[in-house]
């Protein structure tokens, strides 16, 4: 049975609600924080405070912190006034009922968001698959084209036998190698491929000039803001550090850390979906699998399969979770919290 927790702290403005709830000795990172527009969650074991809001609030526009032994909320009313007091006058059978209706709504949303990313997914790989096999078909022609080009022989006559076969003169060719930026000869390219990737990378360079141009050094090196970054992270202002990050991938969007911590992020902040769609751009930029990105592959693998959990997906997540395992086989963590998802699953 659960400790309930009644001594928080809160104060409002006609805007603004702040709520402080002491952790109580346990660390940031076993408390589960559930936020909706009207009702609030911090399950510490053995603790747990709950808040049904006298009034809604804007959930985009509001934000949570855990930091310094608390969990700070703080809110933005849909509605501007005093409230006067913080939690609603619901009896407690109206309560469960309420938080029962709240969960099934995030959840069915959720799935939604993840139903629709799969087929975004699968839509984008399908018109992958068709441009390569247009070009595919295009290269093919040009080859045939070129090969039923052959020069006309010309006729030998009986004079043409006989006749003086000129000295041949010396003389000096210049040979003019196709420029190329790719190492690779010409015969050997993709040319269609290689444009669009040059063309791809002026674009983003013009965009990261324009972006940058009034920016300090230090605001425009990803690694530095990387590290800005993480130290938001360890202080438990995620939402500060999503937008560290996010400046950062704009950036250089071919860093794989900066998608991968950016997840950890959305996971503090149960933004699932989001935590999903970072971790999976992060392991498309760890490829090709080696030795020397085993460990962050496999930070991807968890977080990625701890945000299918959390959403209830546990096939998915077992999968990501086995995926881990591949990789760091000794984790006795990984095997521990495998198992619990497999029991999930087999119930």
């Amino acid at each position: 049975m659960p400790v309930l927790v009644k001594d928080y702290e809160w104060e409002e403005t006609e805007t603004n609600v702040l709520i402080k709830v002491a952790l109580k000795g346990i660390h940031s990172s076993k408390a589960d924080v559930l936020t909706s527009s009207e009702y609030l969650k911090v399950n510490y074991r053995p603790f747990l405070f709950e808040c049904f809001l006298h009034e809604k609030v804007d959930t985009a526009a509001s934000s949570v912190q855990l930091k310094n032994g608390e969990v700070v909320f703080l809110l933005l009313k849909l509605t501007p006034g005093l409230w006067t007091k913080l939690q609603s006058d619901i009896i407690e059978d109206d309560m469960r009922e309420r938080i029962h209706n709240i969960k099934e709504h995030e959840k069915q949303k959720a799935t939604e968001e993840i139903e629709e990313w799969k087929a975004n997914q699968k839509l984008l790989a399908e018109q992958e698959k068709a441009k390569l096999i247009k070009e595919k078909k295009a290269l093919n022609k040009n080859t045939k084209t070129i090969s039923k080009k052959k020069l006309p022989e010309k006729t030998k006559t009986k004079s043409d036998i006989f006749s003086d076969i000129p000295t041949r003169e010396s003389g000096k060719i210049e040979v003019n190698f196709t420029p190329r930026v790719f190492p690779t000869p010409v015969r050997e390219s993709q040319t269609p491929q290689e444009e669009e990737w040059l063309r791809k990378q002026a674009e983003a360079t013009r965009i990261k000039e324009f972006m940058t141009k009034d920016l300090t050094e230090e605001e425009k090196n990803p690694l530095f803001l990387r590290d800005k970054g993480n130290k938001f992270f360890q202080d438990g202002n995620y939402l500060a550090a999503i937008n560290i990050y996010t400046h950062a991938i704009q950036l250089d969007y071919k860093m794989p850390a900066l998608y991968s911590n950016r997840a950890a992020c959305h996971l503090k902040v149960k933004n699932y979906m989001k935590c999903i769609e970072d971790s999976s751009k992060a392991l498309d930029l760890l490829l090709p699998p080696v030795p020397q990105n085993a460990s962050s592959r496999c930070r991807a693998f968890v977080r990625r399969g701890t945000a299918f959990c959390k959403l209830e997906l546990f096939v998915e997540g077992l999968q990501d979770y086995e995926a881990a395992l591949k990789l760091d086989p000794s984790n006795e963590q990984l095997i521990k919290d495998a198992e619990e998802i497999r029991k999930v699953i087999q119930s």
